[in-house]
């Protein structure tokens, strides 16, 4: 088993994936991607409590995904990188092989047609 295996299988891609299941998660991390926020600030575009918003940062906290610090009332969040890093290049994996699987279906279809000798490809390019 690889490196990379490992970290796939172990939990804290476990805590990612599950972190990144919801949608205002997921909002809140592309938020964060243009730089640190505070918390009124995530909250802001969210039709919820400052409570409930809070929720979802603390579980992105707990999945390593975003680290937060007080400046004196104030809860500032951060983006860290490494976690969604890791998951994205776990993904990426998988785009390779459907890129693959696209290629080899295009070829088994060229072969189909070249076998009922059809002669023109009348598939849109």
């Amino acid at each position: 088993m690889t490196d990379r295996e490992t970290e796939a299988d172990g939990p804290r891609m476990d805590r990612t994936f599950a972190a990144l299941a919801d949608a205002t998660r997921r909002a809140i991390v592309s938020r964060l991607l243009d730089g640190d926020a505070t918390v009124s600030d995530l909250a802001a575009p969210f039709d919820m409590s400052l409570a409930a918003v809070s929720k979802h940062i603390r579980i992105l906290t707990e999945a390593g995904l975003v680290t937060q610090r007080a400046e004196g009332r104030v809860r500032w969040c951060r983006l860290d990188t490494e976690a969604l890093q890791d998951a994205a290049i776990w993904m990426e994996s998988f785009g390779r092989f459907a890129r693959l699987d696209l290629d080899r279906i295009e070829e088994l279809v060229d072969l189909q047609l070249d076998l009922s000798g059809s002669g023109t490809d009348s598939r849109p390019s």
